[in-house]
Formats: C-alpha cells, sequence, structure tokens
C-alpha cells in the first residue's frame, strides 16, 4: 500500500481558526481537524487589533499535538483572511498587534485618496480590485494620515499569512495572493506597483521577496523546534488568501466552469490567464485576484448566508434546526417577495427580518410575515443575484461557461443549490465543503513533488469527494422571477 503523506494546514478565518491535517494516500485526500480555536477583536484605545501573538501561540500547541502523535508531517502552510498587515521594525520584531479591517480608521479615508493622492479610475486601471475603504491601500493611507507609530517605524511590511510564517521560519516573504488584496499590486506584472506605494510612504523595500504558492519559505527555527518537539520541517506559502485556496479545491475537469464560493458572504468568480480590467469591470466593481499557477481570479463580493444568519438570531418562534427551517420555507408560494441582497440597507441593520420588511413595503411588494415567508424569500433573491452576477461573468469571460461549482459551508444547502441551478439555467455541482483547508494541502503536496499541476490536484480532489449535481428546472417561471428582479433593483435604485 502507498505510504500516507501527511501535511499540517492552518486555516485562519475572521472569527475563528483550526489546524489541520491532510494525508494523501492512494491518489485522495482526507482531512482531520486538529484543533479549533477562536480569533478574537481586541477593542483598546479606540481601536480594533487581531491578536496575533494568540494566533502563533494556537498553532504551537497544534504543532505540539502532531508532534505527541509522532505524525510524519511534510510540510506546514497558512492560509488568512485578505487584506491585514503587520508592521515589522528594523531589528525584525513586530512593532504591534495589526490593525483589523473592521477598524473604523479607513471610514471617509478611500474618498480623501482619491482626491489627495490618485483618482479612483487610475488605482483601479492600474490593481482591477473592487473598491472596500478596509483595502491595504486605504488602510496604510489611514495609518500614514493619523501618524501612526507602527507603521513610522516599519522596515518591513507583512500580510498576516506572511507574518505567521515569519514567527516560524524567521524568513519573510511576500505571498502573491495575499498581496493580490492589497490593491497595491498591478496583475499584468504580478508586483506591488510602485507609484502606488509611494503614495503611501513606501517603496519595494519594505516588502519581502515576492513568492508563488506552492513555495517553500524556509524550515522551523530553533526556537520552535525546541517549543513543539519537531524538526526543521519546511513551512510553505500556499495561497495565503483563503479564498485562493479555496478557488484552488474546486474540482473542475477543465476551464470552462464559474464558482462560487459559498458562505456568511459569496464570491462568484471565473479563473482567467489575464486580468480582466477595463470600463465594464470597472462600472460593475469586479475584482482581479491572485490564483495558482500564475492565474487570475476574476470574481465579485456578493452578500450570502449573511441574511439568513442575522435573521436566524432574531427568529424566537423558528425552528433551532435548519433542515426543518429551511423545509418549512419550502411550503410557501414561490416569489411572494424579492429583495436585491447587495442593497445597502442590508449591510448591517439593527434588525435584518425588519430591514426585508422595509425593502419590500419600499417596492410595493407582499410584506413577508414570519420566518418561513422570510426565508423563502432570502433563498429565492440570493439565487437571482447570482443568476445577474452570472450574466456579467457570461459577457466578461473569453470562453463559455459551462458549469457552476459551488464550495463551502454553503455547498450544504440542497435548496439554495437547486434554486441556483434553476436560476442560472445551468449544471451546477456542489462540493467540497472543506474547499481551503482542502486547497492548502494540495498546494503544499504540489511544493513537495507529490501533486502535479492544477489539474492533477483536481484530479485527486475530485476522486476523494462527493459531488452533488443540481440540473436546472423550471426555467419560465425562474426568468419570468428574473425580469420582476430587475425591476425591483431599478424602481428601488431610481
Amino acid at each position: 500500500m502507498e505510504d500516507k503523506k501527511y501535511f499540517f494546514a492552518v486555516d485562519l478565518g475572521a472569527t475563528s481558526g483550526r489546524t489541520i491535517i491532510g494525508t494523501l494516500t492512494g491518489g485522495k485526500i482526507e482531512l482531520e481537524e486538529l484543533t479549533r480555536f477562536d480569533n478574537n477583536l481586541i477593542e483598546t484605545g479606540g481601536h480594533f487589533y487581531w491578536d496575533i501573538y494568540a494566533l502563533y501561540f494556537e498553532i504551537i500547541k497544534g504543532l505540539k499535538l502532531a508532534a505527541q502523535r509522532e505524525l510524519p508531517i511534510r510540510s506546514i502552510g497558512i492560509d488568512t483572511w485578505g487584506v491585514d498587515f503587520v508592521c515589522v521594525g528594523k531589528d525584525g520584531a513586530l512593532l504591534r498587534n495589526p490593525l483589523s479591517y473592521r477598524d473604523p480608521h479607513t471610514f471617509g479615508m478611500m474618498e480623501d485618496y482619491f482626491e489627495r493622492a490618485i483618482d479612483k479610475a487610475k488605482v483601479y486601471d492600474i490593481t482591477g480590485i473592487q473598491f472596500m475603504n478596509f483595502n491595504s491601500l486605504f488602510q496604510l493611507y489611514a495609518m500614514r494620515k493619523n501618524n501612526d507609530s507602527a507603521l513610522a517605524g516599519a522596515e518591513k511590511i507583512l500580510f498576516v499569512p506572511d507574518a505567521l510564517s515569519y514567527m516560524l521560519t524567521g524568513k519573510m516573504v511576500c505571498e502573491y495572493t495575499i498581496a493580490s488584496t492589497s490593491q497595491m499590486l498591478d496583475p499584468r506584472t504580478k508586483q506591488l506597483d510602485e507609484q502606488l506605494l509611494a503614495s503611501v510612504g513606501l517603496s519595494r523595500d519594505n516588502f519581502g521577496r515576492m513568492v508563488n504558492p506552492a513555495t517553500e519559505i524556509g524550515v522551523l527555527t530553533k526556537e520552535v523546534q525546541q517549543l513543539t518537539g519537531l524538526g526543521a520541517i519546511p513551512v510553505i506559502a500556499v495561497a495565503g488568501h483563503d479564498t485562493g485556496s479555496a478557488v484552488a479545491a474546486v474540482p473542475a475537469k477543465d476551464e470552462k466552469f464559474a464558482y462560487l464560493s459559498s458562505g456568511t458572504w459569496s464570491l462568484m468568480g471565473i479563473e482567467t490567464r489575464n486580468a480582466i480590467i477595463n470600463d465594464l469591470s470597472y462600472e460593475r466593481n469586479f475584482t482581479n485576484e491572485g490564483g495558482i499557477d500564475g492565474t487570475t481570479r476574476f470574481l465579485k463580493n456578493i452578500c450570502g448566508m449573511w441574511l439568513y444568519e442575522r435573521c436566524r438570531k432574531e427568529w424566537t418562534d423558528a425552528p433551532k434546526s435548519h433542515t426543518e427551517l429551511i423545509a418549512a420555507a419550502m411550503e410557501q408560494p414561490a416569489f411572494q417577495s424579492i429583495i436585491n441582497p447587495d442593497d445597502p440597507m442590508f449591510a448591517n441593520p439593527a434588525s435584518m427580518v425588519e430591514a426585508i420588511k422595509d425593502y419590500c413595503r419600499q417596492t410595493g411588494q407582499h410584506v413577508p410575515e414570519g420566518y418561513a415567508e422570510i426565508c423563502r424569500c432570502i433563498f429565492e433573491s440570493l439565487a437571482l443575484r447570482y443568476r445577474q452576477v452570472f450574466n456579467y461573468l457570461r459577457e466578461m469571460a473569453s470562453f463559455p461557461i459551462e458549469v457552476l461549482h459551488i464550495i463551502g459551508g454553503g455547498s450544504l444547502n440542497s435548496y439554495l443549490n437547486q434554486f441556483t441551478a434553476n436560476s442560472l439555467g445551468i449544471e451546477v455541482l456542489a462540493g467540497p465543503q472543506e474547499g481551503t483547508a482542502i486547497g492548502n494541502i494540495m498546494l503544499q503536496a504540489k511544493a513537495s513533488g507529490d501533486v502535479g499541476d492544477i489539474w492533477d490536484m483536481r484530479r485527486i480532489i475530485a476522486a476523494s469527494i462527493e459531488l452533488k449535481r443540481f440540473e436546472p428546472t423550471d426555467k419560465d417561471q425562474w426568468d419570468n422571477a428574473y425580469e420582476r428582479f430587475l425591476k425591483i433593483v431599478e424602481s428601488k435604485q431610481a
């Protein structure tokens, strides 16, 4: 029997993190969660910080556990959320816990930057990144404007996964996919843009060497080896941006696919050889983020299960079970009420239930009553919004899109998956749920030579999981509903 190959993955989200062991054997991959822990925001002095040392401590705990079990780990890889970074001093010390993208210091800074530094259209032309006030460029601008002491003393800027890898290895890198979230990278040259860096008082020397996913950063320092009981294990730059690792795990058979990373937020996009930066992508606020093997992830952020999750917290009479709640929703009449999930009024309302009702009142529709009607409204509306974004992708893609792959936790929602297939009029394949961790591990396996290119990785992933297939039905009903959706969205925006 073929020997098992063991890989250690660190998957950090904005609310929690995990350490995971991935094993590769017989052309298949398996996952085992070692530890799970909270990722807590620290609020102090009017700011919100991530506790980088607590995250490091949790990684060490996971590595110790792997050592105690005498698992022959081949390598370690870390993925996290995007945009945030750590300032490092001339002596190599971390100057402070990193500010969080949720910190209010960036409010209004994006507009101020466009007025005083570089024009908005020019920034998009260079980066192809959608505009969000917390992108690294605007965080750095805010810090400069506020005379931030950590930035003033910084010799290097390390994005969060690169900072944690530095704490493990003593080596500083700038991993391509995480750097691409910063709005400071040119996807054509695949390098940080000097003009944008200069606009916030930085230069290329303030960042580590640029590395692509599946590159060895270094081995565990002597200190970490003593702390964990492990040897000189390599730390690999995986796709440091968690969505980059997730998309690497899409089990597609060829390039003619779109993906939907479905969770609290939904990210719908395609994988392309070259960035798509034009008037249309600018107008529709699409983003070009770094992918695997030199690809670009051309995508758009969509509000996902956020609406449903917020409503569930408010419902006192709804079943606790997702299955029972959604089953009750499916007994309601179809398309009584339609909303645009990405309308600003759903960003962070005091009551999501009331916000949905208000939207329906304002647009002259049936006002949904009770958890079942509201839940049905959310799922149908999400599927209709997916269709709108999917149509944009079809318009801008250079190839025909023949299938949609849904990955992440939302891939388990069979009703929404079927609605999505119906709405888009295309085959939907759901899975894997654990896309980010699988992508992280497969990129480590690529670095060690245990798998080949991205398509070899995807063949192994497809062989390791059971995909659920959803074929479109009820075409006329969904076509009519989509026409209503477009009219409702237009009337609300008027």
